[in-house]
């Protein structure tokens, strides 16, 4: 989902999506170059992003969402909401009496 998140803004190589993610989740998401790519192949064979090679002094790999991939991320978007909103009413939840003993 983060990797699509971050395609939806803009297309990029790798190491530049690895940078967005690591500075929109302030430090919170370093991913290793060996998590990164194996993500996006997968993506890419589900037909949620495309890739070309693309030279602009280098070659390199730039990969961009679909409109497959913006509706899986739409859905994934709810998904995590509903997550989201669980697991903050369960927080805010107020606190559970104890059983009264002996009763």
């Amino acid at each position: 989902m983060l990797i699509l998140a971050t395609l939806a803004r803009g297309s990029a190589h790798g190491y530049a999506l690895a940078e967005a993610l690591r500075t929109a989740s302030r430090g919170e998401f370093d991913v290793p170059e060996g998590s990164l790519y194996p993500a996006l192949h997968r993506l890419e064979r589900a037909g949620a992003i495309t890739s070309e090679w693309v030279h602009d002094g280098r070659r390199r790999r730039v990969y961009a969402i679909t409109a497959a991939g913006a509706t899986q991320l739409q859905h994934e978007r709810s998904a995590w909401q509903r997550f989201a909103d669980g697991v903050a009413s369960t927080l805010a939840a107020p606190a559970i009496r104890p059983a009264v003993q002996g009763v």
